[in-house]
């Protein structure tokens, strides 16, 4: 099988995971959202901040550098899942025995238990990380997929079924505690490698060398994130951060659907390219072109869009997001070409230029925070927007200079995406106000903006960029073609 067909191959399940997994866990995050509270999610939301800075020490990037490596041996696999094992055990006995203070420090006794509960998870994820690495290296993306779409099925039961039974926040700590369960026995069950006991200072040392530059990318890229969370839920109350939560959430299941589907299989891609820059750069700008054609349309309609889309998934009690999620759509246009960046320098052995761009917007950020937050979430969200807008061009000018990207030839890969994207923007904008004098569901307005939508970007894009269209055409061939093959066999 070539390069070529295992990309799209990966690409094909890592679609599979991202487009069936977010549909159900979105129809769960649905149903919660009506059953819950706002403060609710913002409980969690504060015990997620903890846990996602826990995980980054766990998470220390050796699982890129296993997927990185030419020269993988077996003893850099047992260091690594060792040295996994061991961080989860030092990590979840310090989150057991810290979660008063930090409970006291939020002033919510109730984030205790479930910090507490929490602290589990560690373990859990210890004892995936290495042979989630090993897999992605062969691209099994396959085995992938099913992890995450049985963790997301099994926990989103969990979750509805405590929530149905009056159990409140703890409905959405079971829910994810039964995900990463799940997920890590599936991974176990779907991999043949296994750990030996052993370990090798000198494979350590290779590892760690490239990981801990991700290590400090995953550090900064938690401030780039969950930051706000914590700011947020320390100054203005877990009230605003459930609505900033919800808001953030479905970026980031639309991030999820319309960007990782090809980042997944992007820095195994990458990596086996790096020797060729041309083919290189022509990955890259497949990648690019076919992710904005097929994500502008959707941020931009979510922006038009996002007061029905509230009222008719999660009710009126959640209108205060809607601004929150309007400026949060506009970041994602931006992210969704340059999710990419990382992959590149990973791929190519130069973590630190992801490193310095995420230090750049980490700065931006608390700066941001700092001027906004007594604007609410609504300042907070604006200053977060334009920080995206501010280090799109800086990480893309790092980018042209280090694999020779003009940019006009890079604008080009997404232009007709974004015309296309804008015109039915306007045409959706005039619409829907004269739908509003004219119906009240707003179920209805929602579904005849949405046709009109894509009918609208669909013309647009086959007559601006008739070459975008084909290249869909022949990866649905490719892959067709593939699942017919494993079919006989």
């Amino acid at each position: 099988m070539t390069l070529k067909q295992q990309a799209i191959r990966g690409a094909l399940w890592t679609g599979i995971q991202n487009w069936a997994g977010q549909m159900g866990a979105f129809l769960v995050f649905f149903v919660l959202a009506r059953l819950l509270e706002p403060a609710d999610f913002g409980l969690v939301a504060l015990a997620n901040v903890f846990l996602a800075f826990m995980q980054i020490f766990l998470e220390q990037g050796f699982a890129q550098a296993l997927i990185q490596r030419e020269d993988l041996e077996p003893e850099h696999l047992d260091t690594a899942f060792w040295t996994n094992i061991a961080i989860g055990i030092a990590l979840g006995l310090l989150s057991l025995l810290t979660a008063d203070w930090i409970a006291a420090g939020f002033d919510e006794p109730r984030l205790t238990p479930i910090l507490r509960c929490f602290s589990l998870i560690f373990l859990i994820n210890a004892l995936r990380g290495t042979q989630q690495a090993v897999l992605e290296r062969q691209f099994a993306f396959k085995a992938i997929a099913m992890r995450s779409l049985l963790g997301i099925m099994i926990g989103g039961i969990t979750g509805i079924g405590m929530a149905l039974s009056g159990l409140g926040v703890w409905s959405l700590v079971g829910q994810q505690f039964m995900n990463e369960l799940v997920g890590t026995l599936v991974i176990w069950k779907a991999s043949d490698w296994r750990p030996r006991f052993r370990f090798s200072l000198r494979h350590f040392r290779q590892l760690f060398r490239f990981g801990s530059h991700v290590l400090g990318l995953n550090f900064l890229n938690f401030f780039n994130t969950k930051i706000n969370d914590f700011l947020i839920g320390y100054f203005l109350g877990s009230v605003a951060l459930g609505y900033y939560a919800i808001s953030y959430r479905i970026l980031q299941v639309m991030t999820q659907l319309l960007v990782r589907t090809t980042s997944g299989v992007s820095l195994p891609t990458f990596s086996r390219l790096k020797h060729d820059l041309n083919r290189f750069r022509n990955a890259f700008y497949t990648v690019t072109r076919l992710t904005s054609a097929i994500a502008f349309p959707f941020f931009l309609g979510t922006s038009v869009l996002a007061p029905e889309l509230v009222t008719v998934l999660f009710g009126e009690k959640w209108l205060p997001a809607v601004p929150v999620i309007q400026l949060l759509s506009i970041l994602g246009l931006v992210r969704s070409i340059s999710f990419f960046k990382s992959s590149v320098f990973m791929a190519l052995g130069e973590p630190a230029w992801a490193m310095k761009l995420k230090f750049l917007s980490v700065t931006l950020n608390l700066v941001g925070f700092a001027i906004a937050f007594r604007w609410g979430i609504i300042g907070v969200t604006f200053a977060n927007m334009m920080r995206g807008l501010i280090v799109f061009p800086v990480g893309q000018w790092v980018l042209s200079r280090m694999v020779k990207i003009p940019f006009f030839t890079y604008s080009r890969q997404f232009s007709a995406a974004l015309v296309s994207s804008l015109v039915m923007m306007g045409l959706l904008l005039s619409v829907k106000t004269y739908l509003t004098s004219l119906i009240e569901m707003q179920i209805i307005i929602l579904s005849l903006c949405t046709l009109l939508g894509a009918a609208t970007y669909g013309l647009m894009l086959r007559t601006l960029a008739p070459q975008i269209v084909a290249e869909f055409w022949e990866i649905g061939r490719v892959a067709l073609s593939r699942s017919k093959d494993t079919q006989k066999a």
